[in-house]
């Protein structure tokens, strides 16, 4: 009899046995049956010999014997039938045409042979978790792996099916979603075997290893579900996530934690991305129809079921996620990069935004507890090398924030990782947290500016604040847990901050600094004043370094009590030239009633003898910073503590200020910044005293403003800030007729002139300025000849009308602030280390800037001297000169002279 005959035969003789039979047939019919199955090429008959095998032998296999007697010999088999079987579609597939049926027939049949092994698997493990409430693993040994990787290739068949079939997939489509269902349904019966596996504490590294093997093939085949069925793709990870924990003290260090996480890590980025895409979707329609809702909604919670999973794996085995930290701190990025206020995220609607951030990120946002003492996540979020792209670095400020929150509540060893940074070679390089989050908010100024709902607030408009307002509030709160132990460090920090290179993050720095002196106690507060006032001291008068420092030591006087501001005048008396340096950028305001009139007296007799004394010698350029210092301190004292002064020392200054505008030449001043400073300054002292102006001097003041806007100086904008303050306070004067013809066509001017001016910042200014004069003024007949054109003409009148401008659009907006990021960020990482540094160096550099004057500045030179003859001529119209004006007037004839030999 032939092999196949037999086969038959046997196949026929078992199918009509009873259970009493098969039990009696068992020990001559099970070995020649395996041994059968094992050997027959005919893929049917090896089916029946399959169906019969696990109908009528395996309920009589006693579950002792299973593994050894059946579950060995048979699953082996099986897998190698099932896998000939893909293979041979998949190779059919290659070769489908319309006209070949028989190769369709073919293939169906295959299909079908498929489906028909999947239910015969199913009927077995169904069998087998029926036998015991708990199944010893070693009693069920092989059979795990071998159903799950059959499943696993059933899975990614079907995924792959529409590209492999090709046209011809609707031919086969029913099949294939009867193949799926049965997949389905052996997955759902073998998880629920395995659920009632028990594994011993003392185990065999055979047994452990096929549990962790198993959860390794589940992952698998997660991946090939995610994009087929999202519930069952949510109930693998659930069950992959259950097993680990159920048996973690036998698989903890045989686990790939790195593939689990990385795996589950991609599906919390898919499904965020696609609830992010469908709220998006609902924002640009207008509508928000119910599919689309739903759908939203259901992604929104497998986002919070992938969260919590996340967390529930991380709280279980922290301690094998080293090489992990990574990888979830590059998660929590991308996740807060797609979601507002980052610029970087898609606009969606507020209420999207709430449900998204109730329902998932709250979730996300609780795994950092578990991580944030852990060192190695401490390591890789603290790094001095932080490789983040652009859109990562305000989401890890949200991070470092988030941190600040919870850091509070650890132990003190926890706290010292974060706050104080690497401090041996041997360690891994770390930021301390205050470096790491200035540093990133050094990145992201334009987040700063935008509104932030922080948590716990109501939706009204009063409860917004900008992100630069939650950090402050967030930082200030941090600063009130510092240890005493770490207390210098966060000194450190804050200073280091205000002397670097960006002003948003320094601003920030002195806010958290004023907080502290009002937090600790009057000596702090003193201590830090004085510091910062020897620093102030050490800096070079014109470095951004001093200008920050004195905004801080401006702030801090105001927080001093009487006796230590009495203190601080003591230490740095006023009337000290070297000084003046300090009390420049100090408000007199800010001093006790009893004390601020000695002060103002002190340093307007030490700064107005400075600027005498210039005059009165040889007028050194060099010498002119030290003018500036003195400059700075009057206006300090004018704008600060005014009406201490008495009315002559009042025309005193007025007097000696006329005497600058008089020597400083508009071609000096537009080629050296220090002048350019000067002439700022000088301008707004006059602002002051716009009522006690003579007609001569302010056609002097305007003759200069007229000639550095036409020179164009290289700090062009600075000075033409100071010059529209100095336009702001015209108005309030009465021009007297004799003089109303050659100041009010220079002030025209000078109006049309701003106004036409191509930066937004000065045509901005210069419009409110005009506005302002034209309020004012009691000349309205010139307004109109300050209009040049008809589109400033329609731009003061919309600034009148106060029209609101056309709200930019959330994606315009985004894409310029990510410019201007882009722009700051450029800028501030292309200064070295020691250009940053230069501007502390007390020397002066050994070279100066050549300057070569052309023509727009010699005709400037010439028109001002004209100018000032011709109020010269006027002066000795109304009354006798002076008695030194020959002489000086021949010294004149001397010099002209001289010019004129060198020209010839």
């Amino acid at each position: 009899m032939s092999q196949s005959e037999e086969a038959l035969s046997l196949l026929a003789e078992a199918e009509a046995w009873c259970p009493e039979e098969c039990l009696r047939h068992l020990p001559a019919a099970l070995p020649r049956l395996l041994s059968l199955y094992q050997v027959i090429d005919n893929w049917s008959q090896r089916l029946g010999v399959l169906r019969i095998l696990m109908e009528k032998f395996l309920p009589q296999i006693h579950l002792s014997e299973l593994e050894q007697t059946f579950s060995s010999k048979v699953l082996p088999k099986t897998v190698e039938f099932f896998d000939v079987l893909l293979y041979e579609i998949s190779s059919h597939a290659e070769q489908l045409t319309s006209q070949n049926e028989e190769l369709h027939m073919t293939m169906k049949n295959h299909i079908q042979t498929m489906v028909l092994v999947l239910e015969a698997l199913t009927g077995c493990v169904r069998h087998i978790c029926g036998l015991q409430e708990t199944l010893p693993l070693d009693y069920v040994h092989s059979l795990p792996l071998s159903i799950l990787h059959i499943i696993k290739k059933t899975y990614i068949h079907c995924k792959n099916s529409e590209s492999l079939y090709s046209e011809y997939f609707c031919l086969f489509s029913d099949l294939l979603q009867s193949l799926f269902k049965e997949a389905y349904a052996l997955q759902k019966q073998i998880m629920e075997m395995i659920e009632i596996v028990s594994v011993n504490s003392c185990a065999a590294d055979e047994s452990v290893a096929v549990m962790v093997s198993v959860i390794h093939i589940l992952l698998e085949i997660c991946s090939a579900v995610s994009s087929i069925d999202r519930a069952l793709h949510a109930n693998t990870w659930k069950f992959i996530i259950r097993q680990s924990l159920k048996h973690k003290s036998q698989i903890k260090n045989s686990l790939k934690h790195s593939d689990i996480l990385c795996s589950l890590c991609e599906d919390i980025l898919f499904s965020f991305q696609s609830c992010l895409q469908l709220a998006e979707q609902m924002k640009c329609s207008g509508t928000q129809e119910s599919t689309d809702y739903k759908l939203f909604q259901r992604m929104n919670k497998l986002c919070r079921f992938f969260a919590n999973s996340l967390q529930h794996y991380t709280k279980v085995f922290v301690k094998e996620m080293v090489d992990s930290c990574s990888l979830l701190h590059q998660t929590y990025l991308q996740i807060h990069s797609r979601f507002p206020p980052s610029l970087h995220a898609p606009v969606i609607s507020k209420s999207h935004q709430d449900e998204m951030a109730r329902g998932f990120l709250v979730t996300l946002d609780s795994l950092l507890s578990l991580l944030v003492s852990f060192r190695p996540f401490v390591e890789v979020v603290l790094s001095k090398t932080p490789d983040l792209p652009p859109e990562l670095y305000f989401p890890q400020c949200r991070l470092l924030l988030s941190v600040m929150d919870t850091l509070p509540c650890q132990p003190q060893d926890v706290q010292t990782i974060w706050n104080t940074g690497s401090q041996f070679p041997k360690e891994i390089p770390r930021m301390t947290l205050l470096s790491a989050l200035f540093h990133s908010l050094q990145q992201c100024s334009g987040e700063l500016s935008l509104p932030v709902l922080s948590p716990g607030m109501m939706e009204t408009e009063q409860d917004k604040s900008t992100f630069y307002h939650y950090v402050c509030i967030h930082l200030c709160a941090f600063i009130t847990t510092f240890s005493v132990s770490h207390f210098h460090l966060l000194e450190c920090s804050l200073l280091e901050t205000i002397l670097g290179s960006n002003t948003i993050t320094a601003l920030l720095a002195m806010d958290a600094w004023c907080f502290l002196a009002r937090f600790e106690t009057a000596d702090l507060c003193a201590h830090h004043t004085f510091i910062i006032a020897h620093l102030l001291k050490v800096c070079p008068a014109e470095s951004y370094q001093a200008t920050l420092l004195g905004v801080l030591l401006r702030r801090l006087l105001f927080l001093m009590t009487a006796e230590h501001q009495v203190k601080f005048a003591d230490k740095f008396p006023p009337k000290d030239t070297e000084n003046l340096q300090l009390w420049q950028h100090l408000s007199l305001q800010a001093l006790t009633p009893l004390l601020r009139p000695q002060v103002a007296r002190e340093i307007f007799v030490v700064g107005f003898t400075q600027c005498q004394e210039w005059l009165n010698s040889g007028r050194s350029l060099d010498e002119f910073p030290q003018v500036n210092i003195a400059f700075s301190a009057l206006l300090s004292v004018c704008q600060t503590s005014g009406e201490t002064l008495e009315p002559k020392q009042r025309l005193a200054l007025l007097g000696t200020l006329g005497q600058f505008v008089a020597v400083l030449h508009a071609t000096e001043v537009s080629s050296l910044s220090h002048l350019q400073h000067g002439c700022c300054l000088i301008f707004r002292l006059l602002q002051l005293f716009i009522q006690m102006l003579e007609p001569q001097l302010l056609i002097q003041i305007l003759a200069l403003q007229t000639s550095l806007i036409q020179l164009n100086p290289s700090d062009h904008i600075l000075i033409l800030i100071a010059i529209l303050d100095f336009l702001s306070s015209v108005g309030k004067t009465f021009i007297v007729p004799d003089f109303q013809g050659q100041i009010l066509p220079e002030l025209c001017s000078l109006f049309a002139t701003l106004l036409a001016n191509n930066n937004w910042i000065i045509q901005q200014h210069a419009i409110e300025v005009f506005t302002q004069f034209a309020e004012e003024t009691s000349h309205e007949d010139i307004l109109p000849q300050c209009l040049k054109s008809e589109e400033i003409k329609s731009k003061v009148v919309i600034f009148l009308s106060k029209t609101v401008a056309i709200e930019e659009p959330a994606e315009a907006q985004a894409e310029r602030m990510k410019k201007e990021n882009a722009l700051l960020s450029s800028s501030h990482l292309g200064e070295t280390t020691e250009e940053r540094q230069s501007d502390l160096i007390l020397e002066p550099s050994p070279k100066r800037i050549c300057y070569s004057p052309s023509e727009v500045q010699y005709t400037s030179a010439i028109d001002s001297a004209e100018r000032t003859l011709e109020v010269l001529k006027q002066l000795l119209q109304k009354g006798p000169p002076p008695i030194w004006l020959a002489k000086k007037l021949d010294t004149l004839q001397v010099t002209l002279s001289n010019l004129r030999k060198t020209i010839s």
